[in-house]
């Protein structure tokens, strides 16, 4: 799709799956896209409650819109023979959400799946990289809402791969950093599946990267640690040592995922260990797509900051003095570098 779109109002009457790696494109583009099905698949839904796109039941007017899209599927791989290996998992580390940022690797895995199975965190504009024959299962876990369980998404994967299909595992940021990849490996070895696994770039440091905040900085800190704010301080699925990390926050980065809705807690058991509540602190929502947002704040303020800003889950916060540097000539130079080979 190469026209400009930016702006643009688009509709698409198509909610399936398929439809959903042509609409991720859309919104790369800065399309304003409304998805008109009776329903759609988790991960168009999931963009629907973040905000990303409109998503109505009922039939809408469609000369309201500059383009109408009725059936849309990916468009890219062509009819060209893939190399298939039958019975076989490949689990790819998607990035951060450019598709530029999934590995040559990952992408030659794609273009080879019989079967894809992705989350709504991964790329999924780069999926029309696949063969117009290969099956795309969304598998997307939104929080607290509709989700796949790890359960069945691990059984997916056994029941293709034992069917002799090539399956690829589409997971956002790398697979084994908070992204349960271990334990599909481990579900499919139990199986007795052969498995690959390609390393994809990490949200933990992609997302302050691409935000201008380097993670480490000679002379000011001399190491990061990367956490799960899953749970909060306190309960009794927490294995982190607040009082740790404030001790040692003065000389390295904390970096937390999945801590939006922790973030209060988080930042209470910080300050309550002794951690300056004046620390710089950052939230880079939607890194590297084209709804990615920057809020820098301080560790007292960041909760009310975010709150006021609209700012939600996925979401990276950085804790730490390298929030402080001056962003606009790294920002400059980690914007121009996004790769936007769609």
């Amino acid at each position: 799709m190469q026209l400009n779109l930016t702006g643009r109002s688009v509709l698409v009457l198509d909610g399936s799956a398929p439809a959903a790696v042509t609409v991720s494109a859309l919104l790369h583009k800065r399309a304003l896209v409304t998805v008109a099905a009776p329903a759609v698949c988790a991960a168009l839904e999931d963009l629907a409650l973040r905000g990303r796109l409109t998503w109505v039941t009922t039939p809408v007017d469609e000369s309201r819109f500059d383009v109408v899209l009725r059936t849309v599927a990916p468009s890219e791989a062509g009819s060209a023979a893939a190399v298939r290996t039958a019975g076989h998992v490949t689990l790819v580390g998607a990035g951060p959400g450019d598709p530029g940022l999934v590995t040559v690797a990952g992408r030659a895995a794609v273009k080879q799946a019989d079967v894809i199975l992705t989350d709504r965190l991964a790329p999924w504009e780069a999926l029309k990289w696949a063969r117009p024959d290969a099956e795309i299962i969304d598998v997307t876990k939104i929080p607290y809402g509709r989700s796949t369980s790890q359960e069945q998404i691990n059984a997916l994967l056994v029941e293709h791969a034992r069917a002799g299909r090539h399956v690829v595992r589409f997971k956002g940021g790398d697979s084994y950093v908070f992204g349960r990849g271990f334990e599909e490996v481990t579900a499919c070895a139990e199986a007795g599946v052969p498995t690959t696994v390609i390393p994809g770039v990490t949200s933990s440091i992609a997302a302050p990267e691409l935000a201008g905040i380097p993670v480490t900085h000679r002379g000011l800190v001399q190491g990061f640690t990367v956490i799960s704010g899953h749970v909060p301080p306190g309960h009794p699925d927490s294995s982190i040592d607040y009082a740790a990390l404030a001790r040692t926050g003065t000389g390295t980065t904390l970096v937390v995922l999945m801590g939006m809705r922790n973030l209060a807690a988080i930042a209470d058991a910080l300050v309550a260990a002794g951690l300056d509540r004046n620390t710089p602190c950052a939230v880079v929502a939607d890194a590297a797509s084209a709804g990615q947002r920057v809020l820098r704040s301080t560790l007292a303020d960041v909760v009310a900051d975010t709150a006021e800003a609209g700012i939600g889950a996925p979401a990276v916060t950085v804790i730490g003095h390298v929030v402080a540097l001056g962003p606009a000539a790294v920002q400059a130079v980690a914007t121009a570098s996004r790769c936007s080979d769609t």
